[in-house]
């Protein structure tokens, strides 16, 4: 009886990558002989779950994921957990790895073994992308809802923008400072989280509370998201720390709801009062009266120094340090710098939110969602705007917005923009609260593009390809289960349902050695198929839409495939489309190379998505096999390519 191992897949958008790894270790267990099951965590839910006979017989578990599995249920069982892309990359080891013990068994409290030359790392990068996952929405919720009271509610006044105490928006304010407070506490809390687990929640909680209080620790400054960072890591390995200390076997129970939580919060917080928080508090002392030394002759430098200081940190002490000195002055007469301040502030958020959609290779579309808000919040000089993408990529992001909100600080002062009440952004010189207003503008202006050409040249393209041509199909998804309230199949039927890719294709839906010059009139001749004319109504409007997703970024999934799609009111009926082209045309794909198939997908409007989601897990796992590409580039006639594409289902 061959020996059984379990496997689980997922990936943040939970389509192409979840199903390639899923396809690879399934294919390195037959190749070992090995009875592997992979339960996959993906876009349309889980699929193939374990049951308990399964996990019972198991030599152990992979979690080839990059995102946080609970892991609840397999307590007492072996597991090794690596990124999604090792799991891809190097299945039969992580397969072997198993079965010669390398596991770590997992008893409740979340050890496990990161088996990779890299696993430190990914664990770091994992708990901190978990922290900034639960994060983003309360910055988001919070700074809009705060523009929105100042927007609308609130008046310029020489302290900053004031909303009548009592109002309906001031009540609206006071709702989004408590979604923006939550935001350290929450950041910290998750990276501990997916560090330890359920017992590093509670202490990474209370010591992003601490680290977002200077009041803790006698300060009128906190340390902001990067004393909630700090706070998270400290809690995790804390906690982790703490479950390796052999107990009674009595006290296993409370272990993780007691012993641990309180230990670990009392760590923590006693390191940010007594040695973390009190040198922030007189780092941040000394460096106000260093500024305060620094005006006149040396105006430029203090502009500069002024700029990084807004950007490093978007909202923390850094940030209040220079905005707090600026404003000081305004009672003193002094507006140049409160100019330079205002100007500093809005430039991170307002340009890494142009960034997420002029850049489009270097960001997903929930990076776009989320830099729609930051320009909104950017407006109305909310710095908290940027912290999201910062936060995924500091070493990256917060150099690009230094240098931006450097330049915009040092053309403020040399303009002489003023600025005359404790507030930013472009909100205050429409309402006439600064001098110099076009040069503030410029200023601004010039500060974005820096940030902009220093993210192009910084920030790599990211890599999860076919994953981020699928994102944008999960919000339409979420907008036509509201608008279609009579769709009859739910994601969990649709899942469960056997689709085959020719149950949506005919032979004459298949192209041979399509000759083009470029993807669009590659795209233009496949929708003029006379074998589409019942399938869609208006080619004309179907190719508009396919261009508009090809717009909002490159379908080529690399390796020479492409998967353009799109939905539209003019398509009747879920189609698949083939084409193998007869030279090589360039596809804009992200590994560069040029693309020799298009799997063109067509989806209704009205319709859920799901097959459409169903389609693209089924080409990414069927593209994995390198015989089934050659197959269909050396097939000579379409009924063979037919027979071909009839075992993807």
């Amino acid at each position: 009886m061959s020996k059984k191992v379990i496997a689980i897949t997922a990936c943040p958008v939970g389509v192409a990558h979840t199903y390639m790894a899923a396809e690879n270790l399934e294919r390195a267990g037959k190749e070992l002989g090995i009875d592997i099951k992979v339960e996959t965590h993906g876009s349309i839910g889980v699929e193939h779950a374990f049951t308990q006979e399964e996990i019972e017989q198991a030599e152990g578990l992979i979690i080839a994921s990059d995102k946080e599995i609970d892991k609840t249920r397999f307590s007492g069982k072996p597991i090794i957990e690596v990124s999604v892309r090792e799991g891809i990359d190097r299945p039969k080891e992580l397969i072997q790895d198993i079965l010669d013990g390398k596991g770590k068994r997992y008893e409740g409290a979340g050890e496990v073994s990161k088996e990779s030359a890299s696993g430190q790392g990914n664990l770091l990068y994992r708990a901190l992308m978990n922290g900034v996952s639960y994060m983003v929405p309360f910055v988001v919720t919070g700074g809009l809802l705060i523009a929105i009271a100042l927007s609308i509610g609130g008046n310029p006044t020489a302290a900053g923008f004031e909303i009548p105490e009592g109002s309906f928006w001031s009540q609206v304010n006071a709702i989004g400072g408590a979604a923006m407070g939550f935001m350290v506490p929450i950041l910290a809390g998750y990276i501990a989280y997916a560090i330890a687990d359920r017992p590093g929640l509670v202490p990474g909680m209370v010591g992003g509370t601490i680290a977002a209080n200077g009041a803790f620790y006698g300060s009128e400054a906190n340390t902001g998201f990067i004393g909630g960072i700090i706070a998270g890591f400290l809690a995790g390995y804390i906690a982790k720390t703490i479950k390796k200390i052999p107990v009674p076997k009595a006290l296993n129970s409370i272990m993780p709801i007691i012993v641990i939580p309180v230990f670990s919060s009392l760590i923590v917080g006693l390191l940010f009062i007594y040695l973390i928080g009190q040198p922030v508090a007189s780092l941040f002392s000394s460096l106000t009266n260093w500024l305060a030394s620094m005006q006149g002759a040396n105006s430029m430098i203090l502009a500069s120094i002024i700029g990084a200081m807004i950007a490093v940190d978007m909202g923390g002490p850094f940030n209040k340090t220079a905005f707090l000195f600026g404003s000081g002055l305004i009672a003193e007469g002094v507006y140049n710098v409160m100019g330079a301040v205002a100007v500093a502030v809005c430039i991170p958020p307002i340009a890494m939110g142009l960034a997420s959609h002029i850049l489009r290779k270097k960001f997903t579309d929930a990076d776009r969602q989320a830099g729609t808000a930051a320009a909104f919040m950017g407006f109305f000089g909310i710095t908290e705007g940027a912290i999201p993408f910062a936060a995924k990529n500091p070493a990256r992001v917060i150099p690009a917005i230094i240098g931006g909100s450097m330049v915009g600080s040092v053309i403020a002062m040399l303009t002489n923009v003023g600025g005359h009440v404790a507030h930013g952004g472009p909100i205050v010189a429409l309402l006439g609260a600064v001098d110099q207003v076009p040069m503030y503008f410029l200023a601004v202006l010039v500060g974005v593009l820096v940030t902009l050409l220093l993210i192009a040249v910084l920030l790599p393209n990211i890599e999860e390809t076919v994953d981020v041509l699928a994102n944008d199909n999960q919000v339409e998804t979420s907008k036509d289960n509201v608008i279609d309230e009579d769709a009859s199949s739910s994601k969990a039927e649709v899942a469960n349902e056997t689709i085959a890719l020719t149950d949506l294709m005919s032979e004459d839906l298949i192209m041979m050695d399509l000759q083009s010059n470029d993807k669009n009139q590659t795209l233009s001749e496949l929708l003029n198929l006379t074998a589409l004319s019942e399938r869609i109504d208006q080619p004309a409007e179907v190719l508009a839409a396919v261009q508009k997703r090809e717009s909002q970024g490159s379908t080529g999934m690399g390796e020479g495939i492409a998967i353009p799609h799109a939905k539209s009111e003019s398509i009747i009926a879920p189609t698949v489309l083939f084409a193998r082209l007869s030279e090589e045309v360039d596809w804009e794909s992200l590994d560069g190379l040029p693309v020799k198939m298009v799997f063109l997908i067509l989806v209704p409007k009205r319709h859920q998505g799901d097959v459409h989601l169903k389609i693209l897990q089924m080409l990414a796992r069927k593209l994995m096999d390198d015989d089934f590409k050659n197959n269909l580039l050396n097939a000579k006639t379409t009924e063979e390519v037919y027979q071909i594409l009839r075992t993807v289902k």
